[in-house]
């Protein structure tokens, strides 16, 4: 393009390149001034000329109209390009294009093609207004990609595509606005990911699809994050922490935040004022440090709120604000140090294989027993046993005995019939073994009644001249145990009601001594 071609704002931007200088156009005048894209891409390509010693050429362009389409692609930029509060008409092509730095502020325009690029700087779009999809997939920036305070709509599409996208610095996304998919599956990420204060809206579709990121610092949602549609972190790995305080999430009947297989090194803070309306599924998660749902409001009516099946932790945290409001489904899960309080339980709680190494709560084990019963289905042993070995390592023995007691009590429920009967019996004179005291007072009232029985209504010797003299209390042990041998019960015999007595009593000692080595015997093993 000869130099008569161009118009005074291009000369003014050919004459201010080779320097690095910012040519504003605006210069107060209220109507718009025309840059041709072919101009720009001209200069860029190598129309500029030689820079003269110690100059560092730039392209800097403020308060411009960009006509035509700036097509850069696979082309090598060794300088930066900076245009500032310029509209641009077309979308700009820049796939495969090599550049030094691309910084956009304030700029409007229809969209941008950057797939495969490679910015050896930053990469800025900020405060910008993007009527079309921003494309990176698949690009290699070095520093940061700063995404601050723009708007970018592509309303059911994908307004960001930045899949397998390489990010040397950080993901700056503060008080960014989305309309339709942003989508980064399988992107790195050296520094952080900040979307706080960002808005994400894709109703019915996913609103953030971070498959499978690996993200060098922190993950941040919080505060003032919001999201409309499905958020994807599954597969991340975090080398730092994850939060999403004050963050509000909403995708009703449908998963509203899906970590699943997520590896974060330290903290997943989904607390402090999060609103969540749609499930949170953490299935198969790794959190280093803390998991943490502390005052979060969390609802998916008629379907599962929280999943954390197989989910491991150092500490878990679920003092929500309120109830939970949906099924909270922790099978399988390891939730370390679990931290609870009864005010917030969820009347839908499923703890099968899940197991946890304190209950920071310290609550008596008939409120446990509340809590571990919540939406339990059927019998099952290892949430009984997981509790009564939690009172155990505390050294509340007799808690842990009340826990397995209940564990008995409702394994009985789903016997047939006549096993019920044995259990009950076991139930009401050894409480399974674990009420040993029970057993005694039973033989105790025995003994002592029929010793008083037997002092008044004496039985009748069989020899008188071998028999030795009578002892109620005596013949009365020997009734009872069947193993005792003191001479009396062989040397009388009672008649009549005596006799009746003396045949219950015999038959309630056996029956007495089987249940109390059953109980013994399934207390040790803790069964």
């Amino acid at each position: 393009m000869g130099t008569d071609e161009l118009n005074a704002a291009e000369r003014r931007l050919r004459d201010a390149y080779a320097r690095g200088g910012v040519v504003d156009v605006r210069d107060g005048k209220q109507a718009e001034v025309e840059v041709r894209a072919e101009a720009i891409a001209a200069l860029l390509l190598g129309a500029g000329g030689d820079p003269g010693p110690g100059e560092r050429p730039a392209l800097r362009l403020t308060g411009a109209r960009v006509s035509g389409r700036l097509d850069l692609r696979f082309a090598q930029v060794p300088v930066p390009v900076v245009l500032a509060d310029c509209e641009i008409e077309e979308a700009p092509l820049l796939y495969g294009a090599a550049l030094r730095e691309l910084v956009l502020s304030e700029c409007v325009l229809p969209g941008l093609v950057a797939d495969l690029a490679q910015i050896d700087g930053s990469c800025v779009l900020s405060g910008c207004r993007l009527t079309g999809p921003l494309r990176l997939t698949r690009a290699r920036i070095r520093g940061d990609v700063d995404l601050r305070g723009s708007r970018i709509g592509a309303a059911g599409a994908e307004a960001i595509a930045a899949m397998h996208a390489d990010v040397g610095g950080d993901l700056l996304c503060t008080n960014l606005e989305v309309t339709g998919h942003f989508r980064l599956s399988g992107a790195t990420v050296g520094g952080e990911f900040d979307l706080e204060g960002a808005t994400l809206s894709n109703p019915g579709g996913h609103a953030l699809d971070a498959y499978h990121v690996q993200i060098g610092e922190d993950f941040t949602f919080h505060p003032g994050f919001s999201a409309e549609g499905r958020v994807i972190l599954s597969g991340a790995s975090v080398k730092a922490a994850i939060g999403f305080c004050g963050a509000r999430l909403s995708n009703p009947g449908d998963i509203a935040l899906e970590a699943v297989d997520v590896n974060v090194i330290r903290n997943f803070d989904l607390g402090e004022g999060l609103s969540v309306e749609g499930g949170i599924t953490l299935d198969g998660t790794h959190v280093g440090t803390r998991l943490s749902f502390r005052d979060a409001v969390l609802a998916n009516p008629g379907g599962t709120t929280l999943s954390l099946r197989l989910t491991q932790a150092r500490e878990t945290d679920l003092r929500t604000r309120q109830p939970i409001y949906g099924t909270v489904d922790a099978r399988g899960a390891e939730l370390g140090t679990l931290y609870d309080a009864p005010e917030t339980w969820p009347a839908d709680l499923r703890l099968a294989e899940a197991t946890y190494d304190a209950l920071a709560t310290p609550l008596s084990a008939a409120e446990r027993l509340d809590w571990l019963r919540r939406g339990t289905r059927g019998y099952l042993p290892q949430p009984y046993e997981q509790l009564a070995a939690s009172y155990r390592r505390l050294g509340h023995e007799d808690e842990a005995r009340t826990v397995l007691l209940a564990k008995q009590r409702d394994r009985r429920a789903v016997l047939p019939a006549h096993t019920r009967v044995w259990g009950h019996l076991q139930d009401a004179t050894v409480g399974y073994g674990y009420r040993p005291l029970r057993a005694a007072a039973w033989l105790l009232t025995l003994l002592i009644g029929g010793a008083l029985y037997f002092t008044a209504h004496p039985p009748v010797p069989l020899d008188r001249a071998t028999a030795p003299p009578f002892n109620a209390l005596v013949y009365t042990v020997e009734l009872l145990l069947p193993i005792a041998a003191f001479g009396q019960k062989a040397a009388y015999t009672s008649h009549g009601a005596a006799q009746w007595l003396a045949y219950g009593l015999t038959a309630a000692g056996g029956v007495l001594a089987t249940t109390v080595a059953a109980g013994i015997t399934r207390a040790i093993s803790r069964q």
